[in-house]
């Protein structure tokens, strides 16, 4: 596939610039005549091999524009700007190369008589279920302003949820990774070297310093096995989370481990609650509702939850029956959904669940920071403390015999 640059003419006469995604000319061209404009200018976009893979890279749609483009379309039609105009006018002011071609996709299809959902439809990567079935009940309603305006602050609210996770996890992650670095560069090129003038003093040597001897030699003579081992790792590990098998104990495994198993689990139930809430106040059905939020949550553990769940609602049981009798769900989550269940207001008691766990996930990633400072002090200080006393006392038994 390429991208296309054109220059046409409306039938109203009025010129427009834009992008089009085609695998050649001739169906670019045929694609802009479909759509009733007159072609003026068609050129291909020319990237060498590595530049196209470059801004490939570089112009991939992140969550954060999609905000801005839900935010940008919200405030033009509230403003009485019509749909295709108001996207039009969007695309000359985005700046990711790929983005701009999808969004004049969207303007030119709606302008073709095409629902704005149907065409979002088309780019799953970049427009969610969730946000397309949310587009699609404004559609139905007339009110997709407030919708869209809606789905950014929702957006929001999970782009800056990831953000919080992401930042409780990117310090240990760096000082952990720093340390075995250091600690690998130390063994083979300076350990050495400091073990080479005790070895030579001969005497006895402690067990410490005979196992760091063995380790350093092993890494200086085999540090490509270790280098195998890992990539060996990473790749086994790839192919095992792909699996379906994989995949499900890893997500199990990640909302059960101690300290990041709360928060990751805090995570999911927020974007449950907030989601289904969302749906359910915009008149979706709950089974509907329910198929949309188990793509959304993005764990296989609480995807197969929501599916039983669907089967139960189906069959005319309580959305509660499966959370209920799961192991994973903290109790409060399905006692909640009982009680807005039976009052009649489901997605407003979802709504408060979901601002609950957000304090409480807001509140545990600033403890977990807290806490881990500590803790990796201690770890450096235990493995500083073996290190000296494998060095040290040789020297000291050195010193004394003398």
């Amino acid at each position: 596939m390429a991208i296309f640059d054109y220059k046409a003419k409306s039938q109203e006469g009025a010129t427009i610039n834009g992008a089009v995604v085609a695998p050649s000319e001739n169906v670019a061209y045929n694609n802009l005549r479909d759509k009733n404009l007159f072609v003026i200018s068609l050129n291909e976009r020319k990237k060498s091999g590595a530049l196209q893979i470059s801004l490939s890279f570089l112009n991939k749609i992140k969550s954060k524009e999609t905000v801005v483009f839900s935010r940008q379309l919200s405030v033009m039609i509230s403003a009485g700007v019509p749909l295709v105009k108001a996207l039009k006018t969007i695309v000359r002011q985005t700046e990711n190369v790929n983005f701009k071609v999808i969004i004049s996709d969207l303007a030119d299809e709606v302008d073709g008589g095409a629902k704005l959902s149907t065409t979002m439809a088309r780019y799953p990567k970049v427009f969610t279920n969730f946000f397309i079935q949310m587009v699609r009940s404004a559609e139905t309603t007339g009110k997709l302003d407030e919708i869209l305006l809606y789905l950014a602050d929702e957006a929001e609210k999970d782009y800056d949820l990831k953000g919080k996770v992401k930042g409780a996890m990117i310090y240990p992650i760096f000082i952990l990774s720093a340390l075995i670095v250091v600690g690998a560069l130390m063994m083979i090129f300076v350990v050495p070297q400091l073990l080479g003038v005790l070895t030579a003093g001969g005497g006895t040597l402690p067990l410490s310093t005979k196992v760091l001897i063995f380790v350093s030699g092993a890494m200086q003579k085999y540090w490509w096995v270790l280098v195998l081992l890992v990539i060996g790792l990473f790749a086994g590990y790839r192919m095992f989370s792909r699996s379906a098998v994989g995949r499900r104990a890893i997500d199990r495994f990640i909302i059960r481990v101690p300290i990041f198993g709360k928060i990751a689990n805090g995570t999911y139930i927020v974007r449950f609650s907030r989601s289904l809430s969302t749906l359910l106040e915009s008149g979706i059905p709950l089974g509907q509702a329910l198929d949309i939020v188990g793509d959304v949550v993005g764990n296989s553990v609480y995807h197969d939850l929501i599916n039983e769940t669907i089967t139960e609602v189906q069959s005319g049981n309580s959305i509660t029956t499966v959370f209920l009798r799961s192991k994973d769900v903290p109790l409060m989550l399905p006692q909640m959904m009982s009680v807005g269940e039976q009052s009649g207001r489901l997605d407003l008691i979802l709504k408060k669940v979901a601002e609950f766990y957000a304090r409480e996930l807001d509140n545990s990633t600033r403890n977990l920071v807290t806490l881990i400072e500590p803790i990796i002090m201690i770890i450096m200080g235990i493995a500083v403390g073996l290190l000296v006393s494998a060095i040290l006392l040789p020297i000291y038994n050195l010193s004394s015999a003398i």
